[in-house]
């Protein structure tokens, strides 16, 4: 018994390696902040990720006539893509018995991608082979599950419209379950996925070895030796972003299309005209994203340098430290000697 707790002891993180496991893990989430934050610029557009809405949009509707009838639903156009989905069945409300869905650019499950592969990347003491390799299946587990919950979507409408069909308020099951699913159902299902390969790899030992051994080659740092190039890349940058900000605030045409898009999304109308306003305002958005990513591009070029280490796996030496170390070797090497010049020895001298 006594062997076994002092076994059991041992293997407790003490409080400053839970101190330094926390400052380890406290990148992830700023990474996941920043990757947040880039993704909702990328998507202002709408169908920035067109591609694979029609994928998934095609996928789903074959599922679906598979499963449930080739009657069960049909696949349409929308803003122009082959994304629109429109379920059939005698208990739906309205005139044509039918609802009418599609595959926006958020429920594409990029977004979910992005959000896990992050977690995988940030995560220390793991090969990129492993995380590579966990990326990948995480992704395609992603892709299914996407394709899933999208399938469920027509019978739970089917199930709630016949216990009271032709009631508008009969879709309210499947709302609720898309509502659920988008805010946490998703973030539940990738949080546990990254959890249970943390655990599986041993995560916490490896993180713990990591940031103790430090066995990294390179590493990028914020530049310490600045030219006039640096200077003019930083320069460079704001100047895009500033053309960024004023390609879609600036621009009179852009503003007018966001104001019929609003009076559009409000009254629930899809004329010709919101959908004209709908292409200039993405234009606009699309034309400051490509200035703001070359802009970002050029300053980290100008803000941030490589490192790596020398033959004897040191990290170089700076310019700084090297002259204050000149400094000190010049000073010594200039001290006045002590005592009158006829008590100094030879040896003195020559020092």
């Amino acid at each position: 018994m006594g062997e076994s707790a002092s076994s059991k002891a041992s293997d407790d993180l003490s409080w400053s390696e839970v101190a330094q496991l926390g400052l380890r893990y406290g990148k992830i989430p700023l990474a996941l902040l920043a990757v947040e934050a880039l993704y909702w610029f990328i998507t202002q557009p709408s169908d920035t990720l067109a591609l694979i809405q029609v994928t998934e949009a095609y996928i789903w509707n074959e599922i679906t006539q598979l499963m449930f009838g080739e009657g069960a639903s049909t696949l349409s156009t929308h803003n122009g893509w082959l994304t629109r989905i429109d379920f059939h069945h005698e208990s739906f409300p309205g005139t044509f018995d039918s609802v009418g869905l599609y595959v926006s650019d958020e429920c594409a499950g990029v977004h979910e991608m992005i959000f896990v592969s992050t977690l995988v990347l940030m995560t220390d003491g793991v090969t990129q082979r492993e995380k590579f390799k966990a990326v990948a299946v995480m992704c395609g587990i992603v892709y299914v599950l996407n394709i899933v919950r999208l399938v469920a979507f027509y019978p739970i409408a089917v199930e709630g419209c016949l216990a009271n069909p032709n009631q508008p308020e009969c879709l309210n099951n499947m709302w609720d379950f898309h509502t659920f699913v988008y805010q946490w159902g998703f973030l539940i299902v990738l949080l546990i996925m990254w959890l249970v390969w943390f655990r599986y790899i041993g995560g916490a030992s490896r993180t713990m070895k990591a940031s103790q051994e430090e066995k990294e080659q390179w590493r990028i740092i914020i530049r310490k030796r600045w030219e006039q190039k640096h200077f003019t890349f930083i320069g460079i940058m704001f100047a895009f972003f500033g053309i960024a900000w004023f390609w879609v605030n600036g621009n009179s045409t852009a503003m007018d299309a966001k104001v019929v898009i609003d009076f559009c999304t409000f009254g629930d109308l899809t004329t010709s005209n919101c959908y004209e306003a709908q292409n200039t305002w993405d234009n606009a958005i699309q034309g400051a994203w490509s200035f703001a990513v070359l802009g970002l591009v050029i300053g980290t070029i100008g803000f941030y340098e490589i490192e790596r280490k020398d033959s004897e796996g040191n990290w170089p030496v700076h310019e700084q430290a090297t002259t204050e170390e000149s400094v000190s070797i010049a000073t010594s090497n200039n001290k006045k000697p002590k005592g009158s010049w006829r008590n100094r020895t030879t040896s003195d001298e020559e020092e």
